[in-house]
C-alpha cells in the first residue's frame, strides 16, 4: 500500500466462443477429442484451448509472477457449467484450478495441463435491501458488490483492493476497513452454493451442511467451488471518511504507538493501517517529498462522514505531515483507493505473521527492513486487529488466529523481471527476522508468499482448526481435487 493514485493496469481479459485458429480441432493432449467436444457442446458457457486466439489472455491473472498454461480454460457462465467441469476434470484425473477474481498473489487460480473453472462471467449480485443481504456470484470482485449493495446504502466487510474477487478474499478470511465494527467478510457470510468433488452442488449454512458452512470460511479453496455467496449487510455510505496522513519515517514509533492508544479507545470503530514505504511520485504530495520514506495511517471511518471527520482528526495531528489525502468521497471510491497501486501485470509476492505487541525493537525493525526495499512500491503493513473480529470464538469458524492484535503484511511490489529475485529475497529475509524474534505463530493465507514452506506454514495458518478441517476434507473431497490452495490434506 503506497498511495499512489495514478491510474495503471490492463483491461480484463475475455475469451472468444469456440476453438478456432490453426489446429482448432486437435483435443488437448491426453483428452479423447469426442469426449471434449461433448463436454463442449454441453455447456453454455465457452472452452478456450491453447491453440486459440484468445488463451494467453484467458490464462493471464493478476500477478505477472505467475505464467502457467492449463490444457482448457472454461468460461462458466451457470452452476450446471461447473458441475460438469468438476465433473470432467475429476473423471480424467486433470489438475483443477478455480479462478474466482485471479487476484490472489499465490497464482493459484490457474495450473499448468490441467483444467481452470473461470468464474468470471459469472459476476451477478441481488440485493435483498429489507432483509439487508446480498447474493453474489463466485465470480464477482469486490467492486461488483459494493456498486450493487451501495445502492441501498448498504455494505459488508471485504478486502482494500477493489478489483479483488471475492470468492478468495471470503473463503481464507477476508480483512478490510470494517473488520473492527463488523467482522471479516467469512464472519458476514450467511450461506453459499458449493459444487463439491464428487459433482454435486450443495447449499452450505448454519441449518445446511453446517459442517461445509464452517469449513468453508476460512479452509480456502479446499471443499469445492464456491458459486454464489450469500452475506450480511450493514449500513454505511454512500460517503464515508477516508483518512490517510503521510508522516516522515523518521516519525514512525510516534505515529504508531499513537494509533495504537486511539484504537485501544475506540474498540469497535476505526481498523486503521499502518503503512511504512516511499512517497510516489504522485501529484497529491510536493516534488520534495517523492522517494522520501513515509509511515502512513490509512483507515474508512464506518459510519456518518461528518463525525468521521471529527473521530479521526487525532491520527491526522500526530506530528506535521509529508502530505494528507484524507478527505469525504463516496465510499465505493474509499474502497478503490488502492487500486492503482496493484495494476494487473505487475508483479507481487507477499507473506505475513501476526505479532501480539508493536515494541519499540519491533518498529526499529521495520523500519530498518523498509528502507533496505530494493523496490520503492514495496511496505511493510501493520493491520491493528481486534473489536469484532475478535470477539467470534477461535473454533467457531475455521478462521484462526483471531486473538492476535497485529498482523504485520510484508509486501514486495515491482515491475521487471530481472528485479524479481532481489524482491523475493527481501521478503524472506524479513520474514525471517521477524518470525523468529516477534512472532505468535499465526499468519493470514491470503498473504501466503508461494506457500513455499508447505506443512509448516499450513500449520500456522490454520492453527488448532487443522484436525477438524482435514476431517470435513475427507467428507467432501475424499481424493484431494481441490488441491491447488493452501491445500488440506484428507484425514484418511
Amino acid at each position: 500500500m503506497n498511495g499512489n493514485h495514478s491510474h495503471q493496469g490492463a483491461s480484463p481479459a475475455t475469451a472468444t466462443g469456440r476453438p478456432d485458429g490453426a489446429g482448432g480441432e486437435r483435443a488437448a493432449p491426453g483428452i479423447p477429442e469426442a469426449r471434449l467436444a461433448a463436454f463442449a457442446d454441453g455447456l453454455k458457457g465457452r472452452v478456450v484451448r491453447p491453440e486459440d486466439s484468445a488463451y494467453d489472455s484467458a490464462r493471464s491473472i493478476w500477478n505477472a509472477m505467475i505464467d502457467r498454461r492449463p490444457a482448457l480454460v472454461v468460461r462458466c457462465v451457470d452452476d450446471k457449467d461447473v458441475t460438469a467441469s468438476v465433473d470432467f476434470a475429476r473423471d480424467l484425473g486433470m489438475p483443477l484450478a478455480v479462478r474466482g477474481g485471479g487476484h490472489g498473489v499465490a497464482g493459484q487460480a490457474v495450473c499448468d495441463d490441467g483444467l481452470v473453472i473461470d468464474l468470471s462471467e459469472m459476476n451477478e449480485v441481488e440485493v435483498d435491501a429489507e432483509r439487508r443481504t446480498a447474493r453474489a456470484r463466485g465470480g464477482c470482485t469486490l467492486g461488483d458488490l459494493d456498486r450493487a449493495t451501495q445502492q441501498h446504502g448498504l455494505a459488508t466487510p471485504l478486502g482494500v483492493v477493489s478489483r479483488t474477487g471475492i470468492a478468495g478474499l471470503t473463503l481464507s478470511g477476508g480483512m478490510g476497513w470494517l473488520r473492527r465494527r463488523h467482522g471479516l467478510s467469512c464472519d458476514n457470510l450467511v450461506s453459499a452454493t458449493v459444487v463439491t468433488a464428487d459433482g454435486r452442488l450443495r447449499v452450505a449454512s448454519e441449518a445446511e451442511h453446517p459442517d461445509l458452512f464452517w469449513a468453508i470460511r476460512g479452509g480456502g479453496g479446499n471443499f469445492g467451488v464456491v458459486t454464489s455467496f450469500e452475506y450480511r449487510l450493514h449500513p454505511l455510505g454512500p460517503e464515508v471518511f477516508l483518512c490517510f496522513p503521510h508522516y516522515p519515517l523518521s516519525r514512525a514509533r510516534e505515529v504508531l504507538r499513537s494509533c495504537e492508544r486511539y484504537v485501544s479507545e475506540a474498540p469497535d470503530g476505526v481498523a486503521p493501517v499502518g503503512v511504512l514505504g516511499r512517497v510516489p511520485e504522485a501529484e497529491e504530495f510536493p516534488d520534495e517529498a517523492h522517494g522520501q520514506l513515509f509511515v502512513a495511517l490509512l483507515a474508512v471511518y464506518p459510519g456518518d462522514p461528518d463525525e468521521g471527520e471529527r473521530a479521526v482528526r487525532p491520527l491526522r495531528e500526530i506530528t506535521e505531515p509529508l502530505g494528507d489525502l484524507s478527505g469525504r468521497m463516496p465510499y465505493v471510491e474509499a474502497q478503490s483507493v488502492l487500486d492503482a497501486d496493484y495494476p494487473d501485470g505487475g508483479r507481487y509476492y507477499w507473506k505475513s505473521l501476526n505479532v501480539s505487541e508493536l515494541s519499540d525493537e519491533l518498529v526499529e525493525r521495520l523500519v530498518t527492513h523498509v528502507a533496505a526495499s530494493p523496490s520503492p512500491a514495496s511496505t511493510i503493513d501493520v493491520w491493528f486487529q481486534g473489536g469484532a473480529m475478535a470477539r467470534v470464538g477461535e473454533e467457531e469458524t475455521a478462521f484462526a488466529n483471531r486473538a492476535d492484535p497485529y498482523l504485520l503484511g510484508l509486501e514486495a511490489n515491482w515491475e521487471e523481471e530481472a528485479d524479481s529475485d532481489a524482491n523475493m529475497t527481501w521478503v524472506r529475509g524479513v520474514f525471517a527476522d521477524l518470525h523468529g524474534s516477534f512472532s505468535t505463530g499465526g499468519l493470514y493465507l491470503n498473504f501466503p508468499g508461494f506457500l513455499e514452506e508447505g506443512d509448516k506454514l499450513l500449520r500456522e495458518g490454520y492453527g488448532g482448526n487443522r484436525e477438524r478441517l482435514a476431517e470435513i476434507k475427507a467428507t467432501y473431497d475424499p481424493t484431494n481435487l481441490f488441491r491447488l490452495n493452501a491445500n488440506i490434506t484428507p484425514r484418511s
